[in-house]
């Protein structure tokens, strides 16, 4: 139907371009017998490039493939938030491969970044120690000055000294607080290990921010695409 390579037809297949009577098929191996088979006339062989996804995690949902219930199994094209504004073609391969670089508490709820793209993951891995995590933690009752002090200080978590969190509170009622907590890097157990030896129960926990890039008005249980201007 086009002049090209056995391997640029894979191309074709792979990017989203071709649709066997009116569905996108991208596995280069799919039969075909009468159907009726497509080229999109915007086809393309420019190279597809690796992406990063951002999901907001229910609580219950565990953050990597550890556990019984990974929220990767989340990153399915049903999900895919409507209002994205990256202007991405969704693929199949988007799915598949991506890494979950932001660990959180399985009862915690919150922003999660998946990535396929290597700057990204050496950005939240190996530098990840000096990128700034903002969650808010619902707490129990009131939260006086003493507490908030201790919450200040340089925490231990498994027997490592961890850079001191910037501790504020965002809102008080008569059932509970709501703090605004800001760390380095992203240490499951961390914020819940400090509000213990502070004497505070945790009551939810939402991760709001990872560097830069804020969770917003994504909805939970659902994924966007990172866009091409925003940076951790």
């Amino acid at each position: 139907m086009v002049p090209c390579s056995r391997r640029e037809a894979e191309q074709y297949i792979e990017g989203g371009w071709v649709r066997v009577d009116g569905q996108v098929v991208e596995t280069p191996q799919f039969r075909v017998g009468t159907q009726t088979v497509v080229i999109d006339p915007k086809a393309s062989l420019a190279p597809l490039l690796p992406v990063t996804l951002l999901l907001h995690k229910p609580p219950g949902y565990d953050w990597d493939a550890s556990g019984p219930k990974p929220a990767a199994q989340l990153l399915v094209p049903q999900n895919h938030w409507g209002p994205d504004r990256s202007g991405i073609r969704l693929l199949k391969r988007h799915m598949t491969d991506q890494r979950c670089v932001t660990p959180l508490e399985h009862a915690a709820t919150g922003l999660l970044v998946f990535s396929q793209e290597r700057p990204i993951l050496r950005k939240l891995l190996e530098d990840g120690a000096l990128v700034e995590h903002e969650v808010i933690v619902d707490v129990r009752g009131a939260v006086g000055e003493d507490a908030l002090v201790r919450l200040r200080r340089s925490p231990v978590v498994d027997g490592r000294a961890m850079l001191p969190a910037k501790v504020s509170v965002t809102s008080d009622s008569q059932g509970g607080t709501s703090l605004r907590f800001a760390t380095k890097g992203s240490h499951p157990g961390q914020l819940a290990q400090m509000c213990e030896q502070a004497g505070l129960a945790i009551i939810g926990m939402r991760r709001i921010r990872v560097g830069r890039v804020p969770l917003s008005s994504l909805p939970v249980g659902q994924w966007r695409y990172l866009l091409p201007t925003e940076r951790f």
